[in-house]
């Protein structure tokens, strides 16, 4: 047990468990509806899309955070604006905006010589560094997350099985997607400080994955893939710290791992068990 526990008797690594744990919970929310919906891509290219607003914003003495959040934003209001004006399917908007962002973020990086240890932090996170400040807005994000989330269920039930349908209901599914690429912007900015913005689609889609092999419905795909998120976090840093690798990394590759083991698992106990999106609300 003492060596499952010595880690967390040092500050810094309670501080990150708790901030991890956080992470996995508006994940967990987030990522069960991504699975659903198909939106994997997405969380991808508005992680990577983060990157030219965080070296912006560090160069310039702004919080990464907020470069972030605004990158983020402008990232998905590119892709709603391509798809209306451009025509262009979701997954060319988005690959575009995509590679761009990325570029953009490597051209900023590159320009500044004395970039080489944060873009580290950027690329794969730095969740050991996690302060009181961090904690208070993951857990700001973490209410949001699951406020927005109870409002809206029954329009993103709606929109993920039939968005002729919701429209017909007066779910309004345009709003509905809007709400949804919202909290994956979210989750995506949330997650950035625990796991950078090359591993935050790990911790969205792993336990989110890992739990719906389990479950029927959605709420319980939730609250298990916040579990399973948790422990992957905790699972993590115990690994980091015996190890001595690189302390976000290992959370995001443990989060990865959970889905590939808990699917392999239930293949094995009952194979002709239901697939996530085929599931009910």
């Amino acid at each position: 047990m003492s060596v499952l526990l010595d880690p967390f008797a040092v500050a810094f690594v309670q501080r990150a468990l708790l901030g991890g744990a956080l992470v996995a919970v508006v994940c967990a929310v987030v990522g069960t509806w991504v699975v659903l919906r198909g939106m994997a891509f997405l969380g991808e290219a508005m992680a990577h899309g983060m990157l030219p607003g965080i070296a912006i914003a560090t160069l310039t003495g702004f919080p990464p955070v907020a470069g972030a959040a605004v990158s983020a934003a402008v990232m998905s209001v590119g892709v709603g604006a391509l798809q209306r004006r451009g025509r262009l399917s979701a997954d060319t908007s988005i690959g575009l905006l995509f590679v761009a962002s990325l570029s953009l973020g490597v051209i900023v990086i590159s320009a500044s010589r004395s970039f080489a240890t944060d873009a580290s932090a950027i690329l794969f996170g730095d969740i050991l560094a996690i302060e009181r400040g961090d904690l208070v807005l993951l857990a700001g994000a973490a209410v949001v997350t699951l406020l927005v989330a109870a409002a809206g269920h029954r329009s993103f039930v709606a929109l993920t099985v039939d968005p002729r349908q919701a429209h017909l209901l007066g779910m309004r599914p345009r709003l509905a997607h809007v709400l949804l690429v919202g909290l994956v912007t979210l989750a995506v900015v949330s997650a950035y400080q625990a796991v950078g913005s090359l591993l935050v689609v790990g911790m969205l889609l792993g336990p989110a994955v890992a739990a719906g092999a389990w479950t029927r419905r959605i709420v319980p795909t939730m609250l298990l893939a916040a579990v399973i998120g948790v422990v992957a976090v905790a699972a993590g840093l115990v690994l980091s710290w015996h190890l001595g690798t690189a302390a976000g990394a290992t959370v995001a590759f443990t989060a990865i791992c959970s889905g590939a083991v808990s699917t392999g698992i239930r293949a094995l106990v009952r194979p002709t068990r239901p697939a996530l999106d085929e599931r009910t609300a």
